[in-house]
């Protein structure tokens, strides 16, 4: 006998994602379940008296969107606390925290976030003293929008105990005057000496998760790759996440991952005890590199404007030879930060190196961001079954507008910048995030950018490297059925099919019908996560 289906969604437009167009017809879910999908003639075998049926008319449903690269706590901080996005000037954001600060007597360390002296005038790096104007004896901490650097005023200096004599760690810098006294900017792996002003309270951080999981929500997104480790430091707690899921109150599927150190232990334990449907560890992360923006991603050939230049790797290649050959053998999933055509060649040899080494495996390794990309090296991600992870909001950072990237990188290099035309010509699985909070959540922008290379503006008109571009279908599969498969959820998760889950986004647009501009117009018009619904507009 069939059950009945709790809930229907009717629809001229359904995108399962096992193929290439949308058709007319219905999603019938029971329980956390899809049961049924097909024409609407087949419908009334799915309807029972007690079954919810929404007709949402030419609103395009799909599966719902899995951000495979973002960091969720620290989203949430970004989400939860100052925002200094739109600081044009140090003074300006400095003023910014002031005003902050002002409604907010009661927090023991001030906190901000997105500032980017690359927007000011002069791009000059800020300093503690613009900060003690306004702040004698309250500590400001302020990460800036890639959380690779740091903005502290004096009193966070002594707080933190930050000296001229404080050791610098391994590809981190600590700024200082000519005096040799710290000017308060902390750069790279600098920045773990601030953690002790993100140790919040369980009150502080259910406000912030409780803010998160409403934002993923409003996003269409049912399932993330949580990237927990940066530069240095880990954001994160995935007990405290466990504790949400206990309470019911996980409304999108986490999938985080730990730092590949050479500690496997930690790991194992995570393997162990981290197996549910909703919260799983999927892996091990390290940065290969940092980003050519600011010289620090590594290049095959010198930066076209610093000839002196290549960039570097943050340790020695031996070291990560090590650690990925042993995690490897113990199964473990990797996932490698690698932005210049450098590092995503060594990412390359790494994975292969561990392959001959401990037999080939259904590993799915991933290299991450590949802002540029040797084009010999297009064809070896699919030969070696490493998946091509990429954020193409990126492409607004330095590529579109500034030219910074043809600075860096000449014409001839510039032009294999976030190929994902190229990568997914060649057969590379191609697995879409964005990277949150250091550039926006809204699959949207994302998918804008995939299908066209160009500013919300329209510039540049043709799009940047418009042979880059992909289709709406496969921008919509790389950000669904890809990251799916890229976290092992191939059987449950990624399409709309009979037998998995019921994680189901419904957009108040058909993005099939639509000019590529209205792409960013188009809102989540409901989101359905394990059969519930969790959003609503």
């Amino acid at each position: 006998m069939q059950h009945k289906a709790h809930k229907i969604i009717v629809s001229e437009a359904i995108f399962t994602g096992t193929a290439m167009s949308p058709f007319d017809g219905f999603v019938a879910v029971r329980d956390d379940t899809i049961v049924g999908v097909g024409p609407r003639s087949e419908m009334v075998s799915f309807t029972g008296p007690s079954t919810e049926t929404w007709d949402v008319g030419n609103r395009l449903v799909m599966a719902g969107f899995h951000d495979f690269h973002l960091h969720l706590f620290l989203g949430a901080m970004f989400e939860g606390f100052c925002q200094l996005t739109f600081g044009h000037s140090e003074e300006a954001t400095a003023k910014m925290v002031a005003e902050y600060a002002k409604d907010h007597p009661d927090e023991e360390w001030i906190l901000g976030f997105g500032w980017h002296h690359i927007r000011w005038p002069g791009q000059t790096l800020p300093s503690r003293h613009s900060l003690d104007q306004y702040f004698p004896h309250r500590p400001v901490v302020l990460l800036n929008e890639e959380a690779h650097s740091a903005w502290l005023n004096t009193a966070a200096l002594k707080k933190l105990g930050i000296h001229r004599d404080t050791p610098e760690p391994p590809f981190g810098k600590i700024e200082k005057d000519e005096d040799g006294e710290p000017t308060g900017f902390l750069y790279e792996t600098a920045v773990k000496y601030v953690i002790e002003a993100f140790s919040f309270d369980e009150k502080v951080k259910t406000r912030l998760m409780d803010g998160m999981l409403a934002k993923t929500a409003s996003c269409g997104i049912t399932s993330v790759s949580d990237m927990l480790p940066l530069p240095g430091y880990t954001l994160g707690d995935p007990a405290f996440y466990r504790g949400f899921e206990e309470k019911g109150k996980l409304t999108t599927r986490i999938h985080f991952l730990d730092v590949l150190d050479g500690d496997l232990e930690r790991g194992i334990r995570f393997r162990e005890r981290f197996q549910s449907d909703k919260l799983q560890f999927s892996g091990l992360k390290q940065f290969l590199d940092g980003v050519p923006l600011t010289y620090t991603g590594f290049l095959l050939q010198p930066y076209s404007d610093r000839p002196s230049d290549l960039g570097g790797t943050i340790y020695e290649p031996h070291v990560y030879q090590r650690w990925i050959e042993d995690a490897d053998r113990e199964g473990f999933r990797i996932r490698l930060h690698a932005c210049g055509d450098a590092a995503v060649r060594l990412g390359l040899d790494l994975y292969e190196h561990a392959r001959r080494v401990n037999g080939v495996r259904d590993s799915r390794h991933t290299i991450e961001h590949i802002e540029v990309c040797d084009p010999s090296d297009f064809h070896r991600f699919a030969n070696l079954g490493v998946i091509a992870s990429i954020q193409p909001e990126h492409l607004t950072s330095g590529s579109m507008d500034t030219h910074a990237y043809l600075d860096r990188l000449g014409s001839d290099r510039s032009r294999f910048t976030w190929p994902i035309g190229s990568l997914q010509n060649h057969k590379a699985l191609v697995a879409f995030g964005t990277d949150f909070p250091i550039v926006d959540l809204n699959p949207m922008l994302g998918l804008y950018r995939a299908v066209t290379r160009k500013h919300e503006d329209g510039t540049p008109p043709s799009g940047w490297n418009p042979h880059e571009k992909i289709s709406l279908a496969h921008a919509l599969l790389h950000y669904t059925k890809s990251p799916a498969y890229g976290n092992f959820r191939e059987h449950d998760l990624g399409t709309i099919e009979i037998g998995k889950k019921a994680d189901l986004v419904v957009l108040d647009h058909n993005l099939f019908e639509v000019e590529a501009e209205e792409i960013l117009e188009t809102d989540v018009w409901m989101t359905v996560m394990d059969g519930e619904v969790v959003f609503e507009k």
